[in-house]
């Protein structure tokens, strides 16, 4: 099996390249801005996530700071909601939607979510395709063995599914952590409203820059696999 034009392939990247980028600079500079502006409650980032907590009527995940920066995460299987270091005691705008939005994410668990589950049931294949798919789609190359090729194809198109999954997942959870700061009195003028809005579109629209990457991937393997057949 030969592969021709290996390099003129990477055509496929570079609009996924630039959205990734512009989504990495619109997280940085709404997290930038907004993480040296109070909400207008005065209320810290940990204060905010076990209110909406309990607003959700979950009581059994435990709130716990972590080291880094946009760290943040809820963790299902351990039913912990863990928050880093700048969103946990901090009552800056960026903090408390950051904390909104994993709440938004142990909401939709509590509430059985469909996607949600359908990310948590794919992931061990995910996980597999993501480790094996270019070692194999390599060795395909190496070996012109179309099957191995084949066989990369199906294991890196999981990943793209993943990714497919995921961004409405983070779209949801963002529509609902904006939806409960405003239902317990989180926002309390216009420059709250704008700013939750601000950093929440930009916390869920990261993962679209993953989504792009991933199908320019993927258009990618099949033009090469298409150019071998010539």
């Amino acid at each position: 099996m030969n592969y021709y034009s290996y390099y003129s392939t990477w055509i496929y990247l570079l609009p996924a390249i630039i959205i990734t980028v512009i989504a990495q600079v619109r997280v940085k500079s709404a997290y930038a801005k907004y993480s040296g502006i109070q909400n207008g409650s005065g209320v810290t980032g940990d204060y905010v996530a076990a209110t909406l907590l309990k607003h959700c009527g979950i009581g059994d995940v435990t709130l716990n700071r972590v080291a880094g920066q946009l760290t943040d995460n809820y963790n299902p299987s351990k039913h912990t909601l863990n928050l880093s270091q700048g969103v946990y005691g901090s009552n800056s705008i960026a903090a408390i939607c950051i904390a909104a939005h994993e709440c938004g994410h142990a909401d939709q668990h509590n509430t059985g979510y469909f996607l949600i589950k359908l990310r948590t049931a794919i992931v061990p294949v995910v996980n597999l395709g993501s480790t094996l798919s270019w070692p194999i789609l390599i060795l395909g190359l190496i070996l012109s063995s179309t099957g191995l090729f084949n066989l990369g194809i199906i294991l890196f198109s999981a990943v793209v599914v993943f990714h497919l999954v995921t961004l409405p997942v983070e779209l949801d959870a963002s529509r609902r952590a904006l939806k409960m700061l405003e239902e317990c009195g989180f926002i309390q003028n216009d420059v709250d409203m704008q700013g939750s809005k601000a950093v929440l579109k930009a916390a869920a629209m990261t993962y679209l820059g993953s989504l792009a990457m991933s199908i320019a991937n993927l258009l990618r393997i099949l033009a090469i696999r298409g150019n071998g057949r010539r």
